[in-house]
């Protein structure tokens, strides 16, 4: 369906100023694609956030596009963490602990499961730290039954141990067009799940290109962004959608997000402790306590 119409900004604050003008409206699957001669934007209408409260002009929203972002050039980007940064709470350990609670029969599949990859990891050669986040507890879990407790859990439970700060930060830069970028070593449906709730622009989750079936435990194949592998991932990402990275934001809570917030041109520390804290007051990186 095309149609020629004039359209004024839903929400001029979001924008450097308001238009109004002349556009080639194609409406497909929901989604609204606004043109013009200068420039490009996304309009998405149809998709109001799964929690409201995080986002106070939720009439519509640009550059809100879920997990499927037209490319925006010559934007700036915040890269955010999500457990201890953006959400007060681990989100993966939530999902678990409710996989628990209804399917009891798991606890020990999974904690043995666990236990083999620690072991498995250790002996491959790996730090503790990646040997301990391995995959067993999800073990013989099906990619739906994850994606539907994520979706669960991310509106009725997590969406409250977000904090007033970090709600305010994310308004800010929605109100200076900047993309927000959720890059997190949390399971793909749960990183998902939060990045619908918080108005993401795109999400960077732990998980293969295909979910299908259930999980084995092993991360073999998947897409690990964690510790110095979120580097690659935020510059891949910067790269496709033209941003200068001296210009982007970096917010993590620990010393593993230091590796891509040290690539950006402003790191932000959120609820350092120990060697992330030290390396900020070293580096002069602003310090910011995001508290539930």
């Amino acid at each position: 369906m095309i149609a020629q119409c004039a359209i004024t900004a839903l929400h001029p604050a979001r924008l450097a100023s308001s238009f109004q003008g002349t556009l080639v409206i194609a409406l497909s699957g929901g989604r609204t694609i606004a043109q013009v001669a200068e420039c490009t934007v996304n309009w998405v209408v149809h998709k109001p956030l799964a929690n409201p409260d995080l986002l106070p002009f939720n009439r519509g929203a640009l550059m809100y596009v879920g997990r499927h972002p037209q490319r925006m050039t010559g934007t700036v980007a915040a890269y955010f963490d999500l457990d201890g940064t953006l959400l007060d709470a681990s989100s993966e350990k939530t999902l678990t602990i409710e996989l628990g609670k209804r399917r009891p029969w798991r606890i020990p599949i999974g904690a043995v499961s666990w236990s083999l990859g620690l072991v498995g990891n250790l002996l491959r050669g790996r730090a503790f730290y990646d040997a301990a986040r391995n995959r067993g507890h999800f073990s013989f879990a099906s990619w739906s039954v994850l994606e539907a407790y994520s979706s669960r859990l991310a509106k009725e439970k997590l969406a409250l141990h977000v904090s007033s700060e970090a709600k305010e930060k994310l308004a800010w830069h929605r109100s200076q067009g900047h993309r927000l970028v959720l890059v997190t070593a949390t399971i793909a449906p749960m990183a998902e799940a939060m990045a619908d709730v918080l108005g993401m622009d795109a999400v960077y989750g732990c998980g293969p290109e295909h979910r299908t079936g259930m999980l084995s435990g092993s991360e073999r194949t998947w897409s690990v962004p964690r510790r110095k592998g979120k580097v690659p991932v935020v510059e891949a990402d910067a790269a496709e959608n033209g941003h200068a990275l001296s210009e982007c934001y970096g917010y993590g809570n620990t010393h593993a997000d230091s590796w891509f917030m040290r690539i950006t041109g402003n790191p932000v520390a959120i609820n350092p402790e120990g060697p992330l804290r030290r390396l900020a007051e070293e580096q002069g990186w602003p310090m910011h306590e995001w508290r539930v």
